[in-house]
């Protein structure tokens, strides 16, 4: 039943004025029908009441007729009596007598035993009342008293006041019938019309809604027409177009706040390349002294060399970053993604003995268009991440496929998974699963960012779906 109903507002809008019509023109028909029907059968009573009891009279001294005896006699007095007239004779409440005027006389009729008892209980008032004979047809009836003690019914049949009833009926559907068409057409052009800037308000809306508002520099459509403002859509249509002000300007201050980041970035990185090597190279000098040095010199040193090692490639990854968020394009080459995952996977081998390392690869090469170099870091990044953020003994697994157009790589790990809170940001740049981490081990919360930038730059997509004890990270890129 819900799928019946109207969903928008311009079909509610046209079935609400259709049914309001239709329930108008019910009661129109309605009240006009028993109108008519009263007015009718009034004007039959007082027809009644102007004939007269004079052939019912006529019955009361003619013989009871037989049973056979279906024709009238002499006696009956059908003077000014219009055909179909009914007359009845009632003693002691049985009838005794019932004849109706026909065009070649008057005919006896033969009354079952309802019919009696329907004559027999209309009230002796001189008023008309309704009497349905099964013998004839319905008819209208008066009763008098006779003056002979009895009860003398005279009648008259209700057909033409059905007919007339039942004739207006016809032409009463027929005529709101049509109306309520028309009516309906000219609604629904009406209603359509009177929408129309209302339209293109949601028009609109749903533009503005299918764009990327996230990131970046948005332009936001043109405003939606404004109409007479003292109107409810009018005031609607202006509403949203001053919010729609208020958005673009928002989101013009959030771009030029990024680009000024973006562009500090860059700069800051760039420039604190030099100083890092700078420290780094006279750390390694200092350790490379002939001369004795105390133990905790020493230590300093060796510690500062790893954390400027450390820091140069932070500087180094933070670069990268402000380079792809500038839009910088990246080399475009065939790339053997097989030979990249084998190259990587037998780094992360070396590097992580205590992880248990699988392949899964498709008997063809796998060739996408992209920068190696850059894909290389991606899988670099996310073999690291599995091994760092998963216990030894831990099994990784990377399967490499393709559907003919697009290539999607898979990292599998059954760990202990990714915290619930931390999935959805999980590639936001700082984010680190556990924040007690050491950083000497943790990373800097860059790796899984740059994996996002780098796929985001081929045109593919990069997804996590993480629980405890399995964990994967899928990447996909269309093929070369």
């Amino acid at each position: 039943m819900r799928s019946l109903r109207p969903h928008t507002l311009r079909a509610r809008l046209t079935l609400g004025l259709l049914v309001l019509l239709t329930v108008s023109c019910a009661a129109v028909g309605l009240a006009a029908v028993v109108e008519l029907n009263g007015f009718l059968t009034s004007r039959l009573d007082e027809q009644l009441t102007e004939a007269g009891n004079r052939f019912a009279v006529s019955l009361e001294h003619r013989e009871e007729p037989k049973k056979d005896d279906h024709d009238g006699d002499e006696h009956a007095d059908t003077r000014r009596q219009a055909t179909g007239t009914f007359g009845a004779r009632l003693v002691n409440g049985t009838v005794t007598n019932a004849a109706v005027v026909r065009p070649s006389g008057t005919l006896n009729v033969d009354l079952t035993a309802a019919d009696r008892e329907r004559l027999a209980d209309v009230p002796v008032d001189g008023r008309g009342h309704s009497a349905g004979l099964s013998a004839l047809d319905d008819y209208r009836v008066i009763a008098t008293r006779g003056l002979d003690g009895d009860v003398l019914i005279t009648g008259m049949p209700l057909e033409p006041v059905e007919a007339a009833v039942h004739r207006l009926e016809l032409v009463a559907g027929i005529v709101f019938g049509a109306a309520l068409t028309a009516a309906g057409v000219a609604g629904a052009l009406w209603v359509r019309w009177s929408l129309r800037p209302l339209s293109r308000v949601a028009a609109t809306a749903t533009r503005v809604s299918e764009l990327p508002l996230a990131s970046g520099e948005v332009a936001l459509p043109p405003r939606a027409p404004e109409s007479d403002p003292r109107g409810e859509v009018g005031r609607v249509a202006g509403a949203f177009n001053r919010m729609l002000g208020h958005v673009e300007d928002a989101l013009t201050k959030r771009h030029a706040s990024e680009e000024r980041l973006r562009s500090f970035a860059a700069d800051a990185s760039h420039e604190l390349r030099t100083p890092v090597a700078s420290v780094r190279g006279h750390a390694e000098l200092a350790l490379l002294h002939p001369g004795p040095l105390p133990p905790e010199i020493t230590r300093a040193l060796q510690r500062i060399t790893a954390e400027s090692t450390r820091m140069g490639a932070m500087v180094d990854d933070l670069l990268l970053l402000a380079r792809l968020d500038a839009g910088r394009p990246l080399e475009a080459a065939p790339v053997d993604l097989t030979r990249l995952v084998l190259d990587a996977l037998t780094d992360a081998r070396a590097t992580g003995s205590g992880h248990r390392w699988e392949l899964d690869l498709p008997e063809d090469p796998v060739t996408v268009t992209g920068d190696a170099h850059r894909l290389q870091q991606v899988l670099a990044n996310l073999l690291s991440n599995a091994r760092l953020h998963t216990p030894d003994g831990t099994k990784v697994t990377v399967t490499l496929e393709t559907d003919g157009s697009t290539a999607s790589l898979k990292v599998h790990d059954d760990g202990p998974g990714i915290p619930e809170d931390i999935q959805p940001g999980v590639f936001e740049r700082f984010t680190r699963a556990d924040r007690s981490t050491k950083a000497e081990t943790g990373g800097a919360g860059l790796g899984l960012s740059i994996v996002a930038a780098v796929v985001e730059a081929h045109g593919g997509s990069v997804t996590v779906e993480s629980e405890p004890g399995s964990t994967t990270f899928t990447v996909r890129i269309g093929k070369a």
